[in-house]
Order: C-alpha cells, then sequence, then structure tokens
C-alpha cells in the first residue's frame, strides 16, 4: 500500500463532478444531509440537530484527514458547484490492505447516476493511488438502492453480516490486476 498522506487533498473528477474537500461553508448542506429522515433511516447515527452539530462534524471529519485516518470528499456538480452528497473512504486496516467507503447522496438527486460516478472514482483512487488490495461496504439491508450501487461494481456480499449491528450486510470488493 502506497503511504497515506491527504495534507495534500486529492480532488477527483468526472464527467459531471467535482470531489473536493468539505469545508466550514458547507455547514448548512451537511447540516441538512445528516438531519434528512429518508437517508438516516438507513444509517446508524444519531441525526444532526442543529448547525453546530454539522459544525462539529466538519471539524472532526477536517482533523481525520489532517491525521490521515481517512479522506472525505463533498461531491458537487462542477457545471454549478452544487452539493449533492459525500462520500468518503476510512477505518484503514491495520495492515493498510483495506478501508470503508461511505457515501451519501441528498435525497433529490438520487436515480441520476451522481453516486456511480463518485463511487467509481473513489475506488478507482482507492486501487491505483492507495494500493489498497481490499474496500468495504456496509450497507442496511433494507437499503436496495446502495445494495445495487455496490452490486453493480462487484462488491460480493458477505455471509457475515455487522456484528455491532445485525441490520447492515457487508460487501467486499478485491482488487484485481485487470480493473
Amino acid at each position: 500500500m502506497a503511504d497515506i498522506n491527504f495534507n495534500s487533498f486529492p480532488i477527483l473528477t468526472s464527467e459531471r463532478l467535482t470531489l473536493r474537500q468539505l469545508s466550514l461553508t458547507d455547514q448548512q448542506d451537511i447540516f441538512s444531509l445528516r438531519s434528512d429522515k429518508e437517508i438516516n433511516q438507513y444509517l446508524d447515527r444519531k441525526p444532526a440537530e442543529t448547525i453546530e452539530d454539522a459544525i462539529s462534524f466538519i471539524n472532526v471529519i477536517n482533523e481525520n484527514i489532517k491525521n490521515n485516518n481517512s479522506v472525505y470528499w463533498v461531491i458537487t456538480l462542477t457545471e454549478t458547484r452544487e452539493f449533492v452528497g459525500t462520500i468518503c473512504l476510512f477505518d484503514f486496516s491495520n495492515d493498510k490492505n483495506s478501508v470503508e467507503i461511505g457515501y451519501e447522496l441528498i435525497t433529490r438527486f438520487q436515480g441520476q447516476g451522481i453516486m456511480t460516478e463518485a463511487i467509481e472514482r473513489v475506488i478507482d483512487y482507492a486501487f491505483t493511488t492507495l494500493k489498497v488490495q481490499k474496500i468495504l461496504a456496509y450497507t442496511h439491508h433494507r437499503n436496495q438502492h446502495s445494495t445495487k450501487l455496490l452490486a453493480k461494481f462487484n462488491f460480493i456480499l458477505s455471509n457475515k453480516t455487522d456484528q455491532q449491528n445485525s441490520d447492515f450486510n457487508i460487501f467486499t470488493l478485491a482488487y484485481t490486476e485487470n480493473k
């Protein structure tokens, strides 16, 4: 695995998207995303209740990036710079050979192929730049949109469930040379 260093933040782009670093100017968008009941129904987290919750979250995320513990991108539409969601790599294994991926998309932007574009870029970054060997994804068993997205990228459903929350399925994508 390559040395992890996110201090020179990796901005990723695709046909329609720019994945950039989170900043305090994103506080209202982060609050909206993290307080959305439809999105939170599939996540094991306490919803944001105040804008201060969003600010605190942003500060924690950016501290984790500074310490090279995770990388967290805001997904924006390149043309308008509109905030549409987030995607991250976190929980690197001790040997740095595996990492977990997480993602959220504002409800009104779902079903437009946005997360497909974003996840494709992040998977490529994880395998080619970070040189991880395996990407893990945990998704609620009722979240069929996420399950279908992972299947599109050949993530394999594990026969195990998350030990901390049995409602979550574990998916794995292993690096192969012909990616």
